[in-house]
């Protein structure tokens, strides 16, 4: 089956290459301009400050000149102080002006020099700081979940995991639109601008190392070829998959996918369902939004469960995963638990209940 629009993705491996940025979020977010203009608005505040404290003084000042200080003299002096230029032109002749420039302009010179030097750091340090924040993150990320494609979908795919525990320090989210990776870096998640068809760009998800793969894609086409190119960096990673074509399913799932979700279709059973019975409508919802009410979860069984029917335990069991099976809980072949299975369950939320798969923290950036 041939997807629309492989010719056009065909052509891209052709384009240039691009220039791919990795976003960390950061505790505290301000415009570098905005930075630049308060430490500016500071350092012109201190030069006006010091200007009208000479003017105050200026009978205590000598200009070799015509020998006064009015207000332009005064700035004039202000200028060259603070900038440690000193031309000698005009000087502190009385006591009361050598001592305001000892306990005043000498302090005010140093405080505007620190201001200075300290925009000029700032500006030469960031490209560096930040090369060093993503060398430390790329060294100690493992295990961590990928997201691709951060619509709604995606967003609605990660809020419900993160719902469960995982930290947003264990995200990583990979999107073509530079405004969504800014949005996604604003709530929290590392973000990479890019296409994810590309392998650099997955490289630099670090996919090879992730635990969970989400590919939320807006095309089916894309979906596949994320898929494949997911598959081919990480062999063993759980990679779910979502689909607007149920036809195409299938083809996800020869690409390497180990689940695959029919958006349209899903949406249309939870239509229908609504419409026979709003209230199952209204549990069916409660189950998959994860975090509140009722929610669905997989957990091992443990020593007490082991040999007993699934109905003897104290949870509600839908499933029991054996294997590479997943049968009911009425199944026949199910008959009792042994401690390699897994359970399916229904459980009410609480902070105790809820289940963190993957929780081991990353070290901050």
């Amino acid at each position: 089956m041939k997807l629309p629009g492989q010719d056009a993705i065909a052509r891209r491996a052709d384009e240039r290459v691009e220039t791919y940025r990795v976003k960390l979020p950061k505790k505290i977010v301000e415009h570098p301009l905005r930075q630049v203009a308060k430490r500016v608005t500071l350092a012109l505040s201190l030069l006006v400050l010091t200007a009208l404290i000479v003017y105050a003084d200026h009978d205590g000042y000598n200009d070799s000149s015509d020998g006064s200080v009015d207000l332009l003299d005064a700035f004039y002096y202000a200028t060259v102080s603070l900038s440690t230029t000193g031309y000698g032109d005009i000087t502190p002749v009385s006591d009361a002006a050598r001592i305001t420039n000892i306990l005043v302009i000498t302090p005010m010179r140093v405080l505007f020099l620190i201001i200075l030097v300290g925009t000029t750091l700032e500006v030469l340090t960031e490209r560096t700081r930040e090369e060093w924040r993503l060398t430390r993150w790329r060294s100690t990320l493992r295990d961590h979940t990928v997201v691709i494609g951060f619509g709604t979908k995606g967003r609605s795919a990660i809020e419900t995991v993160c719902a469960t525990g995982l930290r947003k320090d264990q995200v990583v989210v990979v999107d073509p639109s530079s405004k969504v990776i800014e949005a996604a870096v604003a709530d929290g998640y590392a973000g990479v601008t890019g296409d994810a068809t590309r392998s650099e760009v997955l490289k630099r998800a670090e996919v090879h190392r992730a635990r969970k793969i989400i590919i939320a894609t807006q095309r089916d086409d894309t979906a596949v070829l994320v898929t494949l190119t997911a598959r081919q960096l990480n062999r063993g990673a759980k990679i779910v998959a979502a689909v607007r074509e149920e036809e195409n399913a299938p083809l996800l799932k020869q690409s390497g996918a180990d689940a695959v979700i029919t958006s349209a279709s899903a949406a249309g059973r939870l239509l229908g369902l609504s419409v026979l019975s709003p209230a199952a409508g209204m549990v069916l919802e409660d189950l998959i939004h994860q975090g509140t009410g009722l929610d669905i979860v997989e957990r091992p069984v443990i020593k007490a469960e082991v040999g007993k029917n699934p109905r003897q335990t104290d949870d509600l069991v839908v499933s029991v995963i054996r294997g590479h099976r997943v049968l009911g809980y009425d199944d026949t072949d199910v008959g009792t638990l042994q401690l390699t299975d897994r359970l399916i369950t229904i459980v009410r939320v609480t902070p105790s209940a809820q289940i963190t798969p993957d929780a081991r923290r990353l070290p901050q950036g």
